[in-house]
């Protein structure tokens, strides 16, 4: 079975959790055979990787001990991952950077233990044009260097999905029903993608006997 997961990068419970939420439950209603989950940040301890070099050395998982290892778990069990984040500084948060940056022993140590896997871009912003573009940018970027390939918005959607919240939680994303739009048919476009990739493995599979 495919599975997604809706890796919310929200210290918060307020929009960001919300627009996940109304992604995965648009994913189950097109594609009924799909695994969702949420994964969120909010409440959990990840520290960002120090560069002391213990994967590589000693060819294992990260030496650091907090939440990471149970989340990153999550993201080897997926096909696929829509990562929304909330604009922090014109970025995605810190929690999202830290995430990325632990992800080294996959690369070090595991190659290949991500490379048939897709992710998707959601911004958050407070204001119509506060930083989504360039959040999404840096989604894209931080993931693509892990391996993960880049699924990509519709026209009008763009390189994501893109949602101005109005700083008013859930509420104002609700409100937002043009950026809902975006953000829902990116979600939907990467289960397809994960789908179909899915259904050709299992056809070439058949093929080579």
């Amino acid at each position: 079975m495919v599975k997604i997961v809706g890796l919310c990068a929200s210290p918060r419970k307020s929009a960001s959790e919300y627009v996940t939420e109304q992604c995965l439950a648009a994913i189950r209603e097109a594609f009924p055979d799909v695994e969702t989950e949420l994964v969120s940040v909010r409440g959990k301890k990840i520290a960002a990787c120090t560069d002391c070099g213990y994967c590589k050395r000693e060819k294992t998982w990260c030496c650091i001990k907090d939440d990471m290892q149970p989340l990153f778990e999550k993201i080897i069990e997926a096909d696929g991952i829509l990562v929304v984040s909330p604009v922090y500084v014109m970025t995605a948060t810190p929690q999202l950077h830290a995430i990325c940056s632990r992800m080294r022993p996959a690369m070090h140590c595991y190659p290949g233990m991500l490379r048939n896997k897709f992710a998707a871009a959601v911004a958050v912003g407070g204001t119509r044009n506060g930083g989504q573009e360039t959040t999404i940018n840096d989604i894209i970027q931080l993931f693509g260097t892990r391996a993960i390939n880049i699924v990509t918005n519709e026209s009008g959607g763009y390189t994501g999905g893109k949602v101005w919240s109005q700083d008013q939680g859930a509420e104002g994303a609700a409100a937002d029903t043009i950026g809902m739009k975006t953000a829902t048919d990116l979600a939907k476009k990467l289960a397809e993608v994960c789908v179909i990739y899915a259904k050709g493995k299992e056809a070439l599979a058949a093929e080579k006997g």
